[in-house]
C-alpha cells in the first residue's frame, strides 16, 4: 500500500495515548507517562524543540518530559486551558488536545498555544515505534483483516490501513481508540498523509487558505477542506470551468469525507458550522455510523436551520452524490449488495462513475425491479438518499449546470422541500414556458434516479400536497406501496382531489410516463414481455433502437393486436405476439391515465405540439384537449394525424381508456351496461351500451356529451368504430376503396346492400357479420343530425332560424327540420328529402318513431321484419289499445308518405307499371329532392275511380283512399288547395282531435259555399273518387253498414259494386233501408248531380261511371241499347244496298 494514500503515524502515536491509557499493562490514566517498555522520553517532548524552536515549551525541561510531559502543565496554553476545560481533563493531554480543538468558534485561543498544539500533534505522527503498541491493542483484529496483516511493519501503515477498515473492527477496545483518536486528523488538512502534497496547487489556485504553519488557527484548517470540497462540487455545476481540481487531489478530498462520514465530528466545518444545530435538532442522536449526519440532512429545511450549517450540510451531500462512500451508512448497509450485483464492478466504466450515488441506486434499483432481492437496511438507506435528490435540486450538478437560466426565470426563492425540482417539471411539462432540451433530459434522468414511482414518499412535494387525499381516498393501500400513485391518479378531477396536490402529481407523472421504467408496477408485470416483443435491456439501461418512450407504444400495440391480425391464436409462433394478461391490465391502466392529460402521453404531446396551439389553446378542462385534436382531426399536421387516430382507434377497442367518460356515465353503466363493463376485453361493446342507453333517466349531461363527442369522431374514419371496423375491413376494401369517412362507408355499403334486395341478387355482395354491424350503425347514426355531417353542414342556417331551442340528441333536430320543411333552403330540402326516403324504405331508422312506438311495436309488431314495421302500425293504428302519442306519429308519417309517391315504398312497388303510364307528365316536371305534393297520387286516386288500375296499385290506392277520407291531412292536394276554405267553413271538425272524416264531410255538404274553384275541384274529385267505393266515404260507409252487411253482403267491395247495390236498393220500394244511410245516399246522389253539372265527364269511363250510379239508370241503357239497334238496322240496310251495287258493276 503506497505510503501516502493512507492516514499516518499521527493516528498512531495519538492512538497510543488513547491505548495507554486503558492498557491493563501499562495504565497510564492523565495519558501524559511514556508507554514504551524502556521508559524513553515522550516523543513529543523530545521533539518539540527542534519542531517550533521559539515556542513556550521550549524551556521545559528533559526531565520533566521524560517523567510525563502534561499539556495542562505548558505556560503557552495554560491561561486557555483554565478557561475552557473542565480541570478531569487536565491530566489528559488527549482530553485538553480535545477540549481546545472543539471550542466554540466564537471563543478565540492564543497564537502561542495554537502552536503549540500543532507541535505536539506533528511531532507525534513522526515516530513509528507506537506501531508496536497498535499491534498490541489490535492483536485480534489484525489478523483478521487481510490487507493490515499484509503491511509492511516500521513504517507507520498499520494504524493508517486500520483506519481505513475501521468499519470492520469488532474487537471493542481496538474500535474504541481508533476512532477516538481518528478525530484529531481531521483538525488540521496538514496532518493527512500525502494530502498537503496533492492538494498545495489547488490550495493555491482555489484560495483556500495557507499552508504555512501559524498564519491559519486550528479552527480555520477545517474551512481549507471545504473549501476544496466547495471548488469539487461547483467543478461539476459550472459550463466554463475556471480551474479543474486535479485528480489526486479529488480523490484525497473524497477519501477525507470518507473517512470522516462515520462521526460528523470529523468533518470539523460542518462540525464548528452545525453544533449548535446539532444540540436543537439532534440532542439524543448519538454519534458514530453517519447517525448524526442523517438526522442533520432530515431537518435540512427546517426554518430554525442555520444558514451556515445547511450550506455546509448541502456541501455534503453534493460530495454523497459524487461519491456514495462518503456517507457511511448507505456504503455500510449497501456493501454487500454492491458487490452482489456487481454494482461496482462494470470495466467499462470509469471508477469516478462507478462510485457516484446515482451509479449505485441504479444498479441497486434495476436489481430490485428485477424481483431480486436487496437487504432491508440498504431499501432503507436508498429510500433516504432517493428522497434527499428530490427535496434539493441543487444535489444533482446536471440540473444546476442545465437548468440554470430556467431557475432564475421562473422558479426562484423555492429551493426548499422539493418546490424547485417540481417548478422545474411544471416548466418541462410546458405549463410555465419552454424548457431547454439539455434541461429536460436532466430532469428525466434525476426521476429515474430517485424513482419516485416506486413509492410516494421520496417526493416530500408530492407527500405533503396529497397527504389529505391519500388518507381519504387511497387509505386501503398500505403507505409507500406504488400503488399510491396510481390511486391519486384514479381520482385526478374528482371531487376527493385538492388543487396542488393534482398539480404535483400531474407533474411527476409527466416524467414517468416518459419512460415505461418508472412505473414499478408496469415494469414487474411487463418487462419479460418487452424483452420478448420490444428487445429491451435490463432496468438501467438504455437502447437508441428501441428508447424508453418508444417500449410502451410497442407494448399497447401488441396489447390491441386483434385476432385477425394475429390469426388464430393458440400455436406458439402466433402467441408468442400477445402480451400476458397481467402485461394487458397494466398496460391498459397507463392508457386510462394518459387519457386525463394529454401531456401525459409523449408521442401526442411531441407530434402535436404545434396542432395544440394552433386549434387548442383556449382548451384548458380536464380531457378537452384530446376531444379539441379529434374535433379538428382532418385540420392537424400529418404527423399529429396519425397519433391521433391511433389513440381514437385504440379508444374505439376499449373505451374504458378514456377514464373521464367513463366516470362521468357511471350511473348509467351500473344499471344498464354492468355485464360488458366487467368483461375482461371490451371490443366496443361498451360504448355501444353506452349509446343504445344514451337517453335512459341514469344518463347524466356529461357522459351523454362525451358519448356523443365519440360518435361524432367516430364519423370521420370507419377505423374509429371498431366493432364496424373489425366486421366490415373486407368489404370495405373491397366494394368501397380509396372511402375513409365512416358516413360515406356507410352510405356505399348501404346502397351496395339495398340495390342487390332491390335486384334479388342470388348472393349479397355485403357480408352477412358486416350486414349486421352496418345496421347498428345506421340506427346510431339516426340519433343525431350531427352524426350525418353531410346533413348536418346542408341544414345549419336552417337548424340556427328554424331549430334554435330544439336540443340535438333523439333526432329533435331531424323532425324539427321536417316539421319546417316547406320552409327550409332548397339544398337542407333536398337533404331532408333524400333521408325520409331511406326512413320510408326502412323504418327502423326512423328514430322518432322507433323512439316514440317502441311499446306498441312490441304490442303488435313482434313478428313484423324492420322495413314492415311501419305498415304494421299503420294497420293498427285506430286499435284501442294503440298509444296516442305513437298514433299521432304515425300520422305524420302517413302525411309525409302522402305528399310523395316515392316515400310510400310498397305503393311505388305496387303501381310501378301504373305511375309512369297514367302520370307521366307529373314525372316530366319532376326533380329530384322534392316533393310532388301528392300529385302522382291524386292522379292515381283519379285512374282509381276509373276502375283503370292494375289490381294492386288499386289495392293501395283504395287504401290510402280510406285513410285520408278519415283525415283530411293525409290528402296533400286537398290540404293544400283547402287551408282557407276549412278555417272558414269547418274550423271546428278541423280542431277536433280525434279526425274522422267530418272535415271532408264538411267540405262535402258546403260544397256550393266553396269560392276556390281549386279547392271546389278537389272536393269533386273526391264525390267522384266515392262513387268508386263506399269505403272511401267513412261518413256513408259507417251510416250504411248494416244496409250493406244485408242486402249487399255477396257484392265483393272495390269498383263501385257495392254503391250500385246499395243504389238499386235505394231505387226498390221493397227494399228498406236504415234511414240514416237512405238520408245519406240521398245526400250523395244530390252531390253527384250537381258534380255532373259543375264537372262533365272528363272521359268514357267517367260518362260510365255516371250512368251507372244514375238513379235513371235502367232508363238510360234503355235509350243507349235502342240507339245501338237502330245503328245496327241501318248498318244492315245501308251494307245491303252497297252490295248489290257492286254486283251490277262487276256484271258490266
Amino acid at each position: 500500500m503506497a505510503a501516502c494514500g493512507r492516514v499516518r503515524l499521527f493516528l498512531l502515536i495519538v492512538s497510543v495515548s488513547f491505548c495507554v491509557c486503558r492498557s491493563a499493562g501499562d495504565k497510564i490514566p492523565n495519558g501524559n507517562a511514556n508507554p514504551l517498555p524502556n521508559r524513553q522520553p515522550h516523543p513529543a517532548v523530545a521533539q518539540y524543540p527542534a519542531a517550533g524552536n521559539a515556542g513556550p515549551g521550549a524551556a521545559v525541561s528533559q526531565s520533566r518530559r521524560a517523567a510525563g510531559w502534561k499539556l495542562a502543565e505548558e505556560e503557552a496554553c495554560r491561561e486557555d486551558l483554565t478557561r475552557l476545560c473542565p480541570k478531569h481533563t487536565w491530566n489528559n493531554n488527549l482530553a485538553v488536545l480535545e477540549c481546545l480543538q472543539d471550542r466554540k468558534e466564537d471563543t478565540e485561543i492564543a497564537p502561542a498555544c495554537n502552536h503549540l498544539l500543532w507541535n505536539y500533534k506533528f511531532n507525534l505522527t513522526t515516530d513509528p515505534k507506537f506501531e508496536s503498541v497498535a499491534v498490541e491493542v489490535c492483536k485480534t483484529t489484525i489478523p483478521e483483516i487481510k490487507e493490515c496483516a499484509e503491511e509492511e511493519r516500521g513504517k507507520g501503515y498499520l494504524v493508517s490501513c486500520l483506519v481505513d477498515h475501521r468499519g470492520n473492527i469488532t474487537e471493542y477496545q481496538c474500535h474504541q481508540y481508533i476512532t477516538k483518536m481518528t478525530t484529531i486528523i481531521y483538525s488540521d488538512y496538514r496532518l493527512i498523509c500525502g494530502f498537503m502534497d496533492k492538494c498545495r496547487e489547488d490550495i493555491n489556485a482555489l484560495r483556500c487558505g495557507s499552508i504555512n504553519t501559524g498564519e491559519k488557527d486550528i479552527h480555520s484548517q477545517g474551512e481549507v477542506i471545504a473549501c476544496l470540497e466547495k471548488g469539487l462540487v461547483n467543478e461539476a455545476e459550472e459550463q466554463s470551468q475556471r480551474y479543474v481540481i486535479k485528480d489526486e487531489c479529488k480523490k484525497a478530498i473524497l477519501r477525507v469525507a470518507e473517512l470522516s462520514s462515520d462521526d460528523f465530528h470529523l468533518d470539523r466545518y460542518l462540525y464548528f458550522s452545525c453544533r449548535d444545530d446539532r444540540e436543537r435538532f439532534c440532542e439524543n442522536t448519538q454519534a458514530g455510523e453517519g447517525r448524526v449526519y442523517k438526522c442533520l440532512f432530515n431537518h435540512k429545511f427546517e426554518e430554525a436551520m442555520s444558514e451556515k450549517c445547511r450550506d455546509a450540510l448541502t456541501t455534503r451531500q453534493k460530495l454523497i452524490a459524487q461519491d456514495y462512500k462518503v456517507s457511511y451508512s448507505l456504503a455500510k448497509a449497501c456493501k454487500a449488495d454492491l458487490r452482489k450485483y456487481r454494482c461496482n464492478m462494470d470495466t467499462n466504466l470509469p471508477r469516478a462513475r462507478e462510485a457516484r450515488l446515482s451509479y449505485l441506486l441504479l444498479c441497486l434499483e434495476s436489481a430490485v425491479h428485477r424481483g431480486r432481492t436487496v437487504s432491508g437496511e440498504c431499501q432503507g438507506e436508498m429510500l433516504d438518499y432517493r428522497r434527499m435528490l428530490m427535496e434539493d435540486f441543487s444535489l444533482s450538478p446536471e440540473i444546476v449546470l442545465h437548468c440554470r437560466g430556467e431557475i432564475e426565470s421562473h422558479c426562484s426563492g423555492l429551493h426548499r422541500k422539493g418546490r424547485t425540482l417540481h417548478c422545474l417539471m411544471r416548466v418541462g411539462r410546458g405549463d410555465k414556458g419552454v424548457v431547454d432540451d439539455l434541461c429536460q433530459r436532466s430532469l428525466q434522468t434525476l426521476i429515474q434516479e430517485a424513482d419516485p414511482g416506486s413509492d410516494y414518499r421520496i417526493d416530500r412535494a408530492l407527500n405533503e400536497a396529497c397527504e389529505s387525499v391519500i388518507q381519504t381516498a387511497c387509505k386501503h393501500i398500505r403507505s409507500g406501496d406504488p400503488m399510491i400513485l396510481s390511486c391519486l391518479m384514479e381520482h385526478l378531477y374528482t371531487e376527493k382531489m385538492v388543487e396542488d396536490c393534482e398539480h404535483r402529481l400531474l407533474e411527476l407523472q409527466y416524467f414517468i410516463s416518459r419512460d415505461w421504467k418508472l412505473d414499478p408496477i408496469l415494469y414487474r408485470k411487463c418487462q419479460g414481455d418487452a424483452a420478448r416483443l420490444c428487445h429491451t435491456h435490463s432496468w438501467n439501461e438504455t437502447s437508441e433502437m428501441m428508447p424508453p418512450g418508444a417500449v410502451f407504444s410497442c407494448l399497447y400495440r401488441h396489447a390491441y393486436r386483434t385476432e385477425e391480425q394475429g390469426r388464430r391464436r393458440g400455436s406458439e409462433e402466433t402467441e408468442s405476439l400477445f402480451l400476458s394478461r397481467d402485461c394487458k391490465v397494466e398496460v391498459q391502466r397507463i392508457l386510462h391515465q394518459r387519457a386525463l392529460d394529454v401531456k401525459l402521453d409523449p408521442d401526442l404531446q411531441k407530434r402535436c405540439m404545434t396542432d395544440l396551439g394552433k386549434w387548442c389553446s383556449e382548451k384548458t378542462d380536464p380531457g378537452q384537449e384530446l376531444e379539441c385534436l379529434q374535433d379538428h382531426l382532418e385540420d392537424l399536421g400529418q404527423d399529429c394525424r396519425d397519433v391521433v387516430g391511433n389513440l381514437t382507434e385504440l379508444e374505439s377497442e376499449d373505451i374504458q381508456i378514456e377514464a373521464l367518460l367513463i366516470r362521468a356515465c357511471e350511473p348509467v353503466i351500473q344499471s344498464h351496461c354492468h355485464e360488458v363493463a366487467d368483461n375482461q376485453i371490451d371490443s366496443g361493446d361498451l360504448m355501444e351500451c353506452l349509446i343504445q342507453n344514451k337517453h335512459q333517466k341514469e344518463m347524466n349531461e356529461k357522459c351523454a356529451v362525451g358519448v356523443t363527442h365519440f360518435q361524432l369522431v367516430q364519423m370521420k374514419d370507419f377505423r374509429f368504430s371498431y366493432k364496424f371496423k373489425m366486421a366490415c375491413k373486407e368489404d370495405v376494401l373491397k366494394l368501397c376503396p380509396n372511402i375513409k369517412k365512416k358516413v360515406d362507408v356507410v352510405i356505399c355499403l348501404s346502397t351496395t346492400v339495398r340495390n342487390d334486395t332491390l335486384q334479388d341478387a342470388k348472393e349479397q355482395r355485403v357480408a352477412l357479420k358486416c350486414r349486421k354491424q352496418l345496421r347498428v350503425e345506421e340506427l346510431e347514426m339516426s340519433e343525431d343530425i350531427r352524426l350525418e355531417p353531410e346533413l348536418y353542414d346542408a341544414c345549419k342556417q336552417d337548424i340556427s332560424r328554424l331549430c334554435p331551442n330544439v336540443a340535438f340528441g333523439n333526432a329533435q333536430v331531424i323532425e324539427c327540420l321536417k316539421d319546417n320543411k316547406k320552409q327550409l333552403t332548397q339544398v337542407c330540402h333536398q337533404k331532408i328529402f333524400k333521408l325520409q326516403e331511406f326512413e320510408m324504405m326502412d323504418p327502423e331508422l326512423d328514430y322518432q318513431l322507433m323512439r316514440v312506438c317502441k311499446q306498441m311495436i312490441k304490442r303488435f309488431c313482434t313478428e313484423s321484419d324492420a322495413k314492415s314495421m311501419l305498415q304494421c302500425l299503420k294497420q293498427n293504428k285506430n286499435s284501442e289499445l294503440m298509444d296516442p302519442k305513437c298514433k299521432q306519429m304515425i300520422t305524420k308519417r302517413q302525411i309525409t308518405q302522402n305528399t310523395d309517391y316515392r316515400l310510400n315504398p310498397v305503393l311505388r312497388k305496387a303501381c310501378k307499371a301504373d305511375i309512369p303510364k297514367f302520370c307521366q307528365n307529373i314525372l316530366n316536371k319532376a326533380s329530384d329532392g322534392n316533393e310532388l305534393e301528392g300529385q302522382v297520387i291524386a292522379c292515381l286516386k283519379l285512374k282509381y275511380a276509373d276502375q283503370r288500375l292494375s289490381m294492386d296499385c288499386e289495392d293501395q290506392i283504395r287504401v290510402i283512399l280510406q285513410e285520408s277520407a278519415l283525415d283530411y291531412r293525409l290528402d296533400p292536394q286537398l290540404q293544400m288547395h283547402c287551408t282557407e276554405e276549412i278555417s272558414r267553413l269547418c274550423a271546428e271538425e278541423a280542431a277536433a282531435q280525434e279526425q274522422t272524416g267530418q272535415v271532408e264531410e264538411c267540405l262535402k255538404v258546403n260544397l256550393l259555399k266553396i269560392k276556390h274553384d281549386s279547392c271546389k275541384k278537389e272536393v269533386l274529385n273526391i264525390l267522384k273518387e266515392s262513387k268508386a267505393d263506399i269505403f272511401v266515404d267513412p261518413v256513408l260507409h259507417t251510416a250504411c253498414a248494416l244496409d250493406i252487411k244485408h242486402h249487399c253482403a255477396a257484392i265483393l267491395p272495390g269498383r263501385g259494386r257495392q254503391m250500385s247495390c246499395l243504389m238499386e236498393a235505394l231505387g226498390d220500394k221493397r227494399v228498406r233501408l236504415q234511414p240514416e244511410c237512405k238520408k245519406r245516399l240521398q245526400d250523395r246522389i244530390d252531390m253527384w248531380s250537381y258534380a255532373a253539372k259543375v264537372a262533365p265527364a272528363e272521359g268514357f269511363s267517367d260518362l260510365a261511371m255516371q250512368v251507372m250510379i244514375s238513379p235513371s239508370k235502367n232508363y238510360i241503357l234503355f235509350m243507349i241499347a235502342l240507339c245501338v239497334c237502330v245503328l245496327f238496322m241501318v248498318g244492315l240496310l245501308c251494307g245491303r244496298i252497297t252490295k248489290r251495287v257492286t254486283r251490277e258493276l262487276k256484271d258490266r
